[in-house]
């Protein structure tokens, strides 16, 4: 009877450390891939980000492949704020030929963009007729620069790369997400500058299909 109890004693022993050992293996194995998805996040190139839109929408920035992308960081209280007027002319201008401009509210320079999303939505709409996609507000820079900021600065080739100094900083993406041109605030929307780089992308479109 002894020898049948230290039996049933020693196979809840066995069952018990079995358990506790499955436990750790499930969890020491879940671990490492939290980070690794953070990387991959983190690495993705432009047109792999996913973003917010001003109305609380995720956009993929995917979704525009194959279509040339101005990207812009805008603020309402900016000496250079004026400038949505020429962008919206470009995307009306370029709109039906693939261009998607993309605003991006930013309050890191002077504090120039405080204002609520739909406070920045209305202010757009109501001065100056934005239609063009608009994104949440993000930082350009700073420990907390936004994914699609960071692969902007740090990972567009030597000659676009640098933290974006000022609101209305104008990146232009080829249509498989490649930088191509860097406009700095100056450079208003219109500026041959702009129009010949984006009739060069979309000549180029035309040309390969």
């Amino acid at each position: 009877m002894n020898i049948e109890k230290a039996g049933i004693a020693m196979s809840c022993l066995l069952l018990v450390v079995a358990a506790c050992g499955g436990g750790q293996q499930q969890s020491t194995g879940a671990t490492p891939d939290e980070p690794a998805v953070a990387a991959e996040s983190a690495a993705a190139g432009i047109i792999d980000q996913t973003v917010e839109s001003l109305t609380g929408e995720t956009v993929e920035l995917a979704s525009f492949r194959g279509r040339p992308m101005l990207i812009v960081n805008t603020a309402s209280k900016c000496g250079y704020t004026p400038q949505y007027d020429g962008l919206q002319k470009l995307y009306e201008r370029y709109g039906d030929r693939g261009l998607v401009v993309i605003g991006f509210p930013s309050n890191d320079f002077g504090n120039q963009e405080p204002g609520t999303a739909e406070e920045i939505g209305n202010f757009c709409r109501l001065n100056y007729g934005v239609t063009f996609p608009m994104m949440a507000k993000v930082h350009t820079k700073g420990p907390d620069q936004s994914p699609v900021y960071r692969a902007l600065t740090t990972e567009s080739g030597e000659e676009f790369e640098g933290e974006v100094r000022w609101n209305f900083t104008k990146f232009l993406v080829d249509q498989e997400g490649h930088v191509v041109a860097r406009f700095e605030s100056s450079v208003e929307p219109l500026d041959e500058q702009v129009t010949s780089a984006i009739d060069a992308l979309l000549a180029g479109a035309r040309s390969e299909s």
